[in-house]
């Protein structure tokens, strides 16, 4: 990332990306284009800057394609569950057309009912639903923030396209091995699982959090509030299928589009939780780079390498494994194993984790 002079610039160097990836054979003339970004919950600013999308948006424009820039609502509550609030989240996080210059459309409609379904005959699923609209899109350039999660261990190319593409009823699909329940030794009856659950699963019985499995939805957002993280899960046993679920909606996602998406990871303000939560926590590794494929799981894999080579930045949200060439996402998340979602996507042909880093 470093740049003494205005052809080193970050908006010339992801111009410089597109062209040196050859995203450009990917496009037809007239294509509707879907430019898959993540805009970001009210009040976190890791996400992409939508400057960097403007460049991506007219490289697109200039291959004689039409792009528009979009997304899917959330499962849980918060700042982009319906189209509307998401809409004004994203123009507030300056995804207007007078940034991005092109069109903003929330792919699963005003409240996530604009669904279609994609054959995929897999292990967990036989069809996955995915928004409509970038089902119907001809073509894609997946833009992806690299950071943390607190489920997935980490969020790349394949964690964008499984929840991102999916509308809520997909999103649940993904979360279905999980099972959050309550740790009652550690559980100080504050309620805030109670007031953040979307579906009123959570409810407090004295001084204790109860959460009913007949109505939870997954979603995950009561183990992120908890202050004294008395919200858990099995990680052994639902962590790795929810990982094979997620890894197996990313593969949906772009079926019927072989050789017509491009995928680019920004390493950027890495941080240990996903642009989904409503606030920044500060980088666990320094920048690094922006990487682009054709082939999802090379990129993710290239990703997931080149964080941990990094030495970890003190004072940041990581437990352990600070040294260069540890993995930093276990050391942000000890209990989960983000490679699963590698491992199984090379096993169901999705792409392959051996890759050729070409630095330009």
């Amino acid at each position: 990332m470093r740049a003494k002079n205005p052809n080193e610039n970050t908006i010339s160097k992801i111009q410089r990306l597109f062209d040196e990836a050859g995203f450009v054979e990917l496009l037809g003339v007239d294509d509707l284009t879907a430019i898959k970004i993540h805009f970001g919950e009210y009040g976190n600013d890791g996400y992409i800057n939508p400057v960097f999308v403007r460049q991506v948006v007219e490289k697109v424009r200039a291959a004689g394609a039409k792009p528009f820039v979009t997304d899917t609502n959330t499962l849980y509550s918060g700042s982009r569950h319906n189209a509307v609030d998401h809409l004004t989240t994203a123009i507030e996080h300056g995804f207007d057309y007078s940034v991005v210059r092109a069109p903003l459309i929330i792919s699963d409609g005003l409240r996530s009912q604009n669904i279609a379904e994609v054959e995929i005959r897999q292990k967990h699923f036989k069809a996955v639903k995915i928004g409509s609209d970038i089902v119907s899109a001809d073509s894609m350039i997946l833009m992806s923030h690299f950071k943390g999660h607190i489920m997935a261990g980490f969020g790349g190319a394949i964690k964008n396209l499984a929840m991102g593409c999916a509308p809520a009823a997909g999103k649940k699909d993904q979360h279905y091995p999980t099972s959050p329940h309550v740790v009652e030794a550690k559980c100080i009856g504050c309620g805030r699982c109670v007031e953040i659950c979307p579906v009123g699963a959570a409810s407090l019985e004295g001084d204790v959090s109860r959460i009913d499995p007949g109505i939870c939805i997954s979603c995950g957002q009561c183990m992120e509030v908890c202050p004294e993280g008395a919200i858990d899960i099995n990680w052994e046993e639902d962590i790795p299928e929810f990982l094979e679920c997620l890894t197996e909606y990313a593969y949906g996602a772009v079926k019927g589009k072989e050789g017509r998406v491009g995928y680019i990871n920004f390493l950027l303000k890495i941080t240990p939780d996903c642009d989904c939560v409503p606030w920044s926590d500060a980088p666990i590794v320094p920048d690094i780079g922006i990487l682009a494929s054709t082939d999802p799981v090379a990129l993710d894999q290239a990703s997931y390498d080149l964080v941990n080579r990094q030495k970890g930045l003190v004072g940041s949200a990581l437990h352990c494994n600070h040294e260069a060439g540890a993995d930093k996402f276990r050391g942000a998340w000890p209990k989960v194993d983000g490679t699963h979602q590698l491992e199984y996507a090379e096993k169901i042909g999705f792409g392959s984790r051996e890759y050729e880093l070409i630095e330009i």
